[in-house]
């Protein structure tokens, strides 16, 4: 299985149910029945709860805007703060939590552009990496690979591929083997699911 690219400008918007934000799902496996990952981008134009999802794993990070904090294990009212608080901007390193957790967002200061990737949970881990400039890894297989690229293209080699990912766009694979990805001139997202 080659590259699949998908431009964010491309993807339609689809409305929460909360009146909150709008969602673009960028890719999701398997395309029909139920998934064991997706990957989107959320524009959040208030702050309120996200909605729970079981057996799920969660990565969140900020693209653009000011900023988020999150609660994590609040109560059903978010009255009191959950035990993981956590506030995000656009240089922070991407956050891991449960997405069986409620959780709470709170704007920081107006409108925030985020990237989302939910992971059935296993007995492997999933991982999600802010990339600025440079960035190496070695990939061991069987996963699915993704870089997104934020503010600026990114230049991805990979074995001995080489390929550009133009701003706001993901660019996605299955490895079967073990791989080496080097990544440079990218402010990017670096993304491993368990295959």
């Amino acid at each position: 299985m080659g590259w699949h690219i998908i431009h964010l400008t491309d993807v339609a918007a689809t409305p929460w149910r909360n009146g909150g934000g709008v969602t673009r799902e960028l890719a999701v496996w398997p395309p029909q029945g139920e998934w064991a990952w997706r990957m989107s981008v959320a524009e959040v134009d208030r702050s309120g709860p996200f909605s729970r999802f079981e057996g799920m794993e969660r990565w969140l990070a900020v693209l653009q805007g000011k900023g988020v904090q999150l609660d994590v294990g609040v109560g059903p009212r978010a009255l009191q703060p959950g035990p993981n608080v956590r506030t995000l901007t656009a240089a922070d390193a991407p956050f891991y939590f449960d997405g069986e957790a409620n959780t709470y967002c709170h704007l920081r200061d107006g409108p925030s552009q985020d990237f989302n990737l939910m992971v059935r949970k296993s007995g492997q881990p999933s991982r999600m990496v802010r990339v600025l400039d440079h960035y190496s890894s070695t990939v061991d297989a069987p996963k699915v690979v993704a870089v997104y690229a934020i503010g600026a293209g990114a230049n991805v080699e990979f074995n001995q591929e080489k390929v550009y990912v133009p701003p706001a766009t993901l660019l996605w694979r299955s490895v079967s083997k073990k791989a080496t990805v080097r990544m440079s001139g990218a402010q990017a997202l670096w993304i491993e699911i368990p295959g």
